[in-house]
């Protein structure tokens, strides 16, 4: 929990708006209350069902609401200028790789990130280079998955990313070729 209140204090104080969920609730409540300790714009996106139950951060500079969870990864994906996920479960998982495979298919140019807070990627990151190996993902966009140690790692690379050229950027490898008859 500190390691992400301290993550959100570092996106506050390096100008960054923090686009997440909106709950109170766990990791991501800790970053959104370390972002606004330190002054920072945070925006919460949050289906009814969860307000409904009452999850939904007080504090926030502006929470949107939406109809359901798709709605909500769909609108955060849209405002968010890049991806952080922090040490998680299934969902984290889920969001994590398909906004990463959204950057692979050139749905977007934005970087995702895994903070490896002590270690907790490392056999993912394992796994991930296991499945490159076996020609499953190529090089580039495993490179493009940023992994970082700390915040200011991980906003540096931010900084300074490429994203690689669109994975379908030429449409005629996907045309069989054709042939005399």
């Amino acid at each position: 929990m500190q390691t992400a209140y301290e993550l959100g204090q570092s996106l506050a104080e390096n100008d960054v708006e923090l686009i997440y969920g909106g709950a109170t609730v766990g990791l991501m409540g800790a970053v959104a209350d370390g972002a606004l300790a330190a002054g920072g714009k945070v925006i919460g996106v949050m289906p009814s069902l969860l307000t409904e139950k009452e999850l939904a951060h007080k504090d926030l500079s502006e929470l949107i609401p939406v109809q359901d969870m798709h709605e909500r990864k769909a609108m955060m994906a849209e405002l968010a200028d890049g991806f952080i996920a922090l040490p998680g479960g299934c969902g984290t998982m889920e969001e994590l790789f398909e906004v990463w495979c959204w950057a692979q298919l050139g749905l977007h140019h934005k970087p995702c990130a895994l903070y490896n807070v002590d270690g907790f990627y490392n056999k993912l990151i394992e796994f991930i280079h296991h499945a490159q190996s076996q020609q499953f993902i190529r090089e580039e966009y495993t490179r493009m998955l940023v992994v970082g140690n700390s915040p200011d790692e991980i906003l540096q690379a931010f900084r300074s990313y490429q994203p690689p050229a669109d994975k379908w950027r030429d449409r005629s490898a996907l045309k069989p070729a054709t042939q005399d008859i």
